[in-house]
Formats: C-alpha cells, structure tokens, sequence
C-alpha cells in the first residue's frame, strides 16, 4: 500500500467533510451533488482497494484486520447516503461529514496495519 493512496484518499475525505461540515453548520441538508461527490470518494476507495489486490507495493498483506478495515471503508459511504437520501434535514448532513471523517481515518489505519500482516 502506497502512501501516496493514503494520502489521496483521507484528502478526498477531508474535501468531503469540509463540504458537509459547511452545510451542517449552515443548517443545511445534503444535495444531490454531495451525493455525487461522495461516490467519487467510493470510486476511489474502490479502485484503491482492486489495486491493493492486483499489485500489492511492498508486499505486505495486512492480514485479517487490514481487509476488515478496508470492507468497513467500503460500506459506510454508502450507507451514509442512503440515510443522508433519506433524512432531509440538517442531520444529514452531519451524518455525511461523520462518515467522511471515518473513512479518512480508516485510511490513516489501513497504512499503519499494511505491514503488520
């Protein structure tokens, strides 16, 4: 695992929490162009994670807990959205920025555990 994925990828999170921050704040709920924005994030993560399979960088493996990190990566955007389409109110935007704000730091992880394995 590069850590120039890393870095990408907790760098798209932050755009996104920031975005949902600014909305939150403003007592605003998510739009469908954050929505947007968030599967780019996910079409990141997993394109990220195909490439850790093809080509693994430094050949480390992380183990179980490097792929438990990365499934749970992959399924909170999602689901984020899904709450954040279904609640129209502040809250989902709040919602959203949690999740973003998970993802990165699930990212931080993934490189720390990468070699562990």
């Amino acid at each position: 695992m590069s850590t120039l994925l890393v870095l990408v990828g907790t760098a798209l999170c932050a755009v996104l929490a920031g975005w949902a921050g600014w909305r939150a704040a403003r007592d605003r709920p998510v739009v469908l162009r954050q929505l947007y924005g968030a599967a780019v994030v996910e079409a990141y993560l997993v394109a990220q994670a195909v490439a850790v399979v093809v080509h693994p960088a430094d050949g480390g493996s992380g183990g179980a807990k490097y792929w438990l990190y990365a499934v749970t990566q992959l399924a909170l955007l999602p689901l984020a959205a899904l709450w954040a389409f279904a609640e129209r109110t502040r809250w989902s935007s709040v919602v959203l920025l949690v999740a973003a704000l998970v993802v990165g730091f699930l990212q931080v992880r993934l490189l720390q555990v990468w070699g562990q394995g």
